[in-house]
Parts: C-alpha cells; sequence; structure tokens
C-alpha cells in the first residue's frame, strides 16, 4: 500500500468519525482546539518552514477573523457565513499592506517586524471602544448549517476539521507545484529564484497572505466556538506558541502541524493540572517547561517530530504520469553565427576599487566562449554584470541586439539567457527532477489558487517531462528521484546545468563549473559541454582552469586584476606569453 496515496483519507475519515464515537466531551473540546491550532500553524509551515519567513504575529491575523466575525454577528446581524467572507478579505487587506512594509527585510529585522506589527493590532484591538476594550465581545451566535445549530462542540467539531484537512491538503498541493517549487526557492536566498525568473517579492507576499487567511479562518471557528472573544487570546504570546507548534511538529513538514498542535494542546492542560500540585503554588510554570522543551528540540531534533514518523515509512517516490506530455513552448532561436551577446566596455566599482575595468567582448550564435583568469581576476564580476546580479557603473550589454544592462536576472532570464553558479545553488530537500522542474518556471503559468486545488496537473506533467527529458540530455535521467542534497559535486554541478537548459535559454552562462571537481567529474562535465556544443547550444564559461576550456572553446577572453588582457583562439591564449605571465607570476 503506498502510504503517501491512503494515508490521507485514512487520517481524514478517523478524525470526521470521531463525535459520533463516546468520547467525552472534554476530548471533543480538545480536539476541537488542535485543529483550530494546526489551521494557523499551516500556515507558519509555509511561511516559516517552506519559505524562510519568520513571523511572530500570526496571532493577531488569528484577532482579525475572530473579531470581524465577532462585530459583524453581534452588532449588525450579519450572518456568520458572510462575516468569514469579510474576515478573510479583511486579512488579506492587512497583509498585503503589511508585507509590503516589511517582506523586503532580511535577517533578524523579519521577526522584530512581526513582533512590532502583532503588538500594534493586540493593542488597537485592546483599545478600540466599539469592540469592547479589553473586555471584548460576548454572544457571538452560533454557526448554523441546513437549519441546525453548530452551537455545541460536537455540533462545531466537523466544520473545524474538515477546515483544518481542507487546509492540509490545499497546502500540500500547492507544495507539489509550479508556485509551490518556486515557494521552496525563497528559503535559499533570492538570486538562483530570480535567475530562474521566479519573481521572490510577489511569492513572498503570496505566501504571507495564505498564512494570515489560514489565521482569519481558524479565528472565525475561533469565535464562532467559543461564543465570546477578548484580546488575550490574540497577543505575542500566542504567537510564539503559534510559532513553538510549528518547530515542535515538524516547521518544514504539513503534517508537524497536527502533530505540534496535538502535543503542544494536549501537555499544556495536562501540566496546568500537574505543575501546580507539585510546586504547591499556582502561575503559568506550562511556559518554562515548554521553553526547557523547545531548546531541546532544537538542539536534537531540529525538524521536529514529524521526520521521526516518516523515516520509518516507505520513502515517496513520484509516479511518473508524463510520458505522453505534450511538450513545453519552446523560444525562438538565433541563427548560427548571429551576433548574441555584446559586452561593450563594462566597468563595476565598489567604493574607491575597481574591479572590472572596461571589459568588452562577444558571443555570436553556437559558440562556446571561455572567460578566464586566475583567481581575483574579476571573471565572477563581469559574469554578474552580464547576468543583472550585480549593477554596471558603466558600460553596456545587448543581448539578441537589445540593451540588457540595468535590468534585473530576472528580466535577463525573461529574454532567454539562463546561468549556473560558482557555489551551487539549489534545494537540497527536493529531488534532483524537482530541482530541474524549477527551470520551467517561466515556461508555465499555473497560479497558486489553481495549484492549491489541483487543477494544475496538465501543465505539471508537461513541466515533469522537460525536466526528465533535460536530465536525460546530461546523462543524469536515473538519478531523477534522489534526494539533491544526497548529490556529490560534479552530479549537483550537471544538475544545475539540467535546470539552466529547462528554461529553454538561447545563451547558457556557466561559473566555474569545473571547480572542486575531480579528474573524472572534470571529463564527465566535459563530456556534457561538447554534447551541449554539437547540439548548437551557445555557451559563456567562466573558469579558471585553463587546461579543462583549451579543448571546449572557440574563443577565449584572458583576465587580469579586473582587466582584459588578451582574447583569442585557444592556440592563440595558449602562446601567449603575457598569459603564462599572469597564471605562473613569470614570462619564462
Amino acid at each position: 500500500m503506498n502510504w503517501t496515496r491512503f494515508g490521507f483519507p485514512a487520517f481524514a475519515m478517523f478524525m470526521l468519525v470521531l463525535p459520533a464515537l463516546p468520547l467525552p466531551d472534554f476530548w471533543i473540546t480538545q480536539l476541537n482546539s488542535i485543529g483550530l491550532y494546526a489551521i494557523v500553524s499551516l500556515g507558519l509551515v509555509l511561511l516559516t518552514g517552506v519559505a524562510g519567513l519568520t513571523s511572530f504575529g500570526q496571532a493577531a491575523f488569528v484577532g482579525v477573523g475572530a473579531y470581524t466575525a465577532a462585530f459583524l454577528s453581534t452588532k449588525l446581524g450579519i450572518s456568520p457565513w458572510l462575516t468569514l467572507f469579510v474576515g478573510v478579505a479583511l486579512s488579506v487587506v492587512v497583509a498585503l499592506v503589511l508585507g509590503a512594509i516589511t517582506l523586503r527585510m532580511s535577517g533578524h529585522y523579519l521577526p522584530l517586524a512581526t513582533i512590532a506589527w502583532g503588538l500594534t493590532i493586540y493593542y488597537t484591538i485592546s483599545n478600540m471602544e466599539f469592540l469592547g476594550k479589553y473586555d471584548g465581545i460576548l454572544g457571538v451566535p452560533p454557526i448554523s448549517l441546513g437549519g441546525h445549530s453548530l452551537g455545541s462542540g460536537r455540533g462545531i467539531y466537523v466544520l473545524i476539521w474538515v477546515a483544518a484537512l481542507a487546509a492540509a491538503w490545499c497546502v500540500t498541493n500547492l507544495l507539489d507545484s509550479r508556485p509551490g517549487r518556486a515557494i521552496r526557492s525563497l528559503k535559499e536566498g533570492t538570486t538562483m529564484a530570480e535567475a530562474m525568473g521566479v519573481s521572490t517579492f510577489r511569492y513572498k507576499v503570496i505566501v504571507f497572505v495564505i498564512a494570515a487567511v489560514l489565521a482569519a479562518i481558524s479565528g472565525w471557528l475561533f469565535a464562532h466556538f467559543q461564543r465570546t472573544v477578548n484580546p488575550s487570546p490574540f497577543g505575542i504570546h500566542r504567537g510564539i506558541e503559534y510559532l513553538f507548534i510549528a518547530v515542535l511538529g515538524g516547521v518544514g513538514h504539513v503534517w508537524g502541524a497536527f502533530v505540534g498542535a496535538g502535543v503542544v494542546k494536549i501537555i499544556e492542560d495536562e501540566l496546568q493540572t500537574l505543575l501546580p500540585k507539585l510546586i504547591g503554588t499556582s502561575g503559568n510554570f506550562e511556559i518554562i517547561v515548554f521553553g526547557v522543551v523547545l531548546v531541546l528540540v532544537l538542539k536534537y531534533a531540529p525538524d521536529g517530530l514529524w521526520p521521526f514518523v516518516t523515516k520509518r515509512l516507505p520513502p515517496k517516490r513520484r509516479v511518473k504520469d508524463w510520458g505522453n506530455a505534450e511538450a513545453l513552448p519552446a523560444r525562438d532561436k538565433p541563427v548560427r553565427g548571429d551576433m548574441l551577446l555584446d559586452v561593450n566596455e563594462v566597468r563595476k566599482e565598489f567604493g574607491g576599487l575597481v574591479a572590472v575595468n572596461d571589459v568588452s567582448f562577444q558571443i555570436r550564435a553556437g559558440d562556446i566562449v571561455g572567460l578566464i583568469g586566475p583567481n581575483g581576476a574579476g571573471k565572477s564580476t563581469t559574469f554578474n554584470l552580464v547576468t543583472g546580479v550585480l549593477p554596471l557603473t558603466r558600460g553596456q550589454v545587448s543581448f539578441r541586439g537589445q540593451a540588457i544592462g540595468g535590468l534585473s536576472s530576472r528580466q535577463i532570464a525573461e529574454r532567454g539567457m539562463s546561468r549556473t553558479f560558482q557555489h551551487v545553488k539549489m534545494i537540497p530537500e527536493m529531488t534532483v527532477l524537482e530541482n530541474v522542474a524549477l527551470g520551467g518556471h517561466l515556461r508555465s503559468s499555473s497560479g497558486t489558487l489553481k495549484a492549491m486545488l489541483r487543477l494544475d496537473r496538465a501543465e505539471e506533467r508537461r513541466i515533469y517531462a522537460e525536466a526528465e527529458k533535460q536530465l536525460a540530455r546530461i546523462g543524469m535521467a536515473e538519478l531523477m528521484h534522489e534526494q539533491a542534497g544526497n548529490l556529490a559535486l560534479g552530479p549537483q554541478r550537471l544538475m544545475e546545468i539540467a535546470r539552466a537548459l529547462c528554461t529553454d535559454p538561447a545563451l547558457l552562462l556557466l561559473d566555474e563549473p569545473a571547480a572542486g571537481l575531480r579528474h573524472k567529474e572534470k571529463q564527465a562535465l566535459a563530456d556534457v559541454l561538447r554534447q551541449l556544443k554539437r547540439e548548437g547550444m551557445s555557451i559563456l564559461l567562466v573558469e579558471h582552469d585553463m587546461d579543462f576550456v583549451m579543448g571546449l572553446t572557440d574563443r577565449i577572453v584572458v583576465m587580469e586584476f579586473g582587466t582584459r588582457l588578451i582574447e583569442g583562439t585557444p592556440e592563440e591564449v595558449q602562446a601567449s606569453p603575457a598569459v603564462r605571465a599572469a597564471y605562473l607570476g613569470t614570462e619564462h
């Protein structure tokens, strides 16, 4: 039996039939709270675990959903079902405003910003007269469905768990999709993702909004479950608790949200009863215990509890269902010999340091041009100027007759230029096939909502067919289901080339692809590049290993101290005394 296929339906069926069993009402109430916690934690799985954006402020969005439901249903008599849509819409507006302000931050500034706006929303709610200030709003009406009131714990149980399970299904679908791969790439930084055509800020906003919507839905359910709201459950302490739940369960795993919510809620209630008896006085001592547990989890189980479950289950393997998929759209290619790239006197200054000093060279379609030089010669800086990672101080870069100087790396990728990196950039937790499929982002269009509802399967099959095709092209098809982080450096570099090829580039740029490779791995890489050359691929190859490029390139540009030393055929470069002096420090 394939647990990945049947595990979710079995779990869903089990949870949904529980209220029909003779369970005590106390346990039904506990399960309701676990479901509500899990919905919020699912948003943190996406936001923090997958996208790498730490947030302590999700409780504030729970408060937005809860207070919207309570105020509209009690003060204005609006149907609870309508208040759901209003609460979700309001949370989206708030998330868009806060996201526009805070998501451009990085490092420790982003979590600090989430604490700030979490406190701001909390104290705003607490001091509004029409929201009851610290006393809150009483008498929230129950939700009715088909004329039946869902006011009791058992009545609303199914609604809470349908929402929680539907959220888990949607998040799982999202992660296994085009936008999901884009979201998963955010955690590794923006450079690689932007080079593959991913608008990283756009996807940060998307995942931020999704997390806010899930929190608002939990708040809506909470208001009609408790039948009263006050600011206390929406403070920064609860925001920290939601993050603790996600980390404990496994912050990068969908089902970790349920494990963490269950463990925390059950242990929290038990500790509230047990600790006062042991200590002899009352107080929130469970917070101390959770703090100690969090430290231990971060030290001994940084991936949380859920991976301990998955280690005992058969590994997940994608079923190949793309055999007859249509090809992705291809871009028009230049005619062999046409001017492809024209780099004209580009210059880069870092303060008073001139890293690249008026360097010029050209690449024609079908050629392989090597950009070589000793370490520190400015090769990678020039490469980054061409690909838009660094802005030009002055000079001009043209690609296929269009000026691209000043464009972002994503805009340059859209025009048909794709690259690899000096230090391999990949998503270690994804398979080789999924990493390469990220290269198909620009050639596909399925959006987030379509992916969450699993309406994108036809396009996904086309993307995976293209990814497998490019892996076969470089001789790595047999490794497509291997986890990328398990590969040696040589196969990782080949995988990067396959990912770049998946963008269907007119020009492929390789940044020191042979760096760190053993002799046989260099030979394998050289064979792949020769094959690409025979197929008509145009390549700019940045290297410091002269022996590696001599048998591959049509022309070579040699750099030294940020300047162009010489340009010529491999034979001319090998015969140059100036090149020998640059590499060996002497002309003899």
